[in-house]
């Protein structure tokens, strides 16, 4: 039966995952052993870990709120309006509507952001909404707001996120996106 239970590093609190087993080899071998750790499956199964957070969730929820948007929205889509969805999830859908940004999804992941925070930091291909979700978090990570949204404490991370990631954080007040946050499930502090 595997074990379920996360661990943490005790110093900067990521989760630690279990990415491949080992054999010993007998002491009598000297040779040269090389291990190489696969670092893309290693990021991709830590940010599973910090997705099964529920302030992470909580957050990510809040995200999809104050874009607007729907995983298979992209930029200028409105609720009732099929021309700007995508249907094919094999990768990023591209521009939308104006042909100015490549935005797309829950959280309006633009297409540079997919090839850095999906292909590049875990090897993902596709804009499946798990990986929309996977690179969202990604992203929070890179942006090291990770921790205080854990914790709770959102509005640093807000604060730090609106100016260039989510600029939908400017149109709405900290009270609307707190109780979003709170609506999808965040412990605020």
């Amino acid at each position: 039966m595997p074990d379920t239970q996360t661990v943490a590093s005790p110093n900067s609190g990521t989760p630690l995952v279990k990415v491949g087993e080992h054999t010993t080899t007998a002491t009598s071998d000297t040779s040269t052993k090389k291990v190489k750790v696969d670092r893309k499956a290693v990021r991709r199964a830590q940010n599973e870990e910090y997705l099964k957070n529920p302030n992470v969730k909580a957050f990510l929820y809040m995200i999809g709120k104050s874009e607007g948007g729907d995983y298979h929205a992209k930029y200028g889509w409105t609720p009732g309006d099929t021309r700007w969805v995508f249907t094919d999830e094999s990768t990023h859908p591209g521009a939308g509507k104006g042909g100015h940004t490549t935005a797309a999804g829950l959280y309006q992941i633009n297409k540079a952001a997919w090839t850095e925070h999906g292909i590049k930091a875990m090897g993902l291909d596709d804009f499946s909404p798990h990986t929309q979700d996977l690179i969202a978090v990604e992203d929070l990570r890179v942006h090291n707001v990770l921790n205080p949204i854990i914790a709770g404490d959102i509005k640093p991370a807000i604060d730090k996120l609106k100016p260039h990631e989510w600029v939908s954080f400017q149109v709405h007040g900290f009270a609307t996106l707190n109780a979003w946050f709170v609506e999808g499930g965040g412990g605020a502090k």
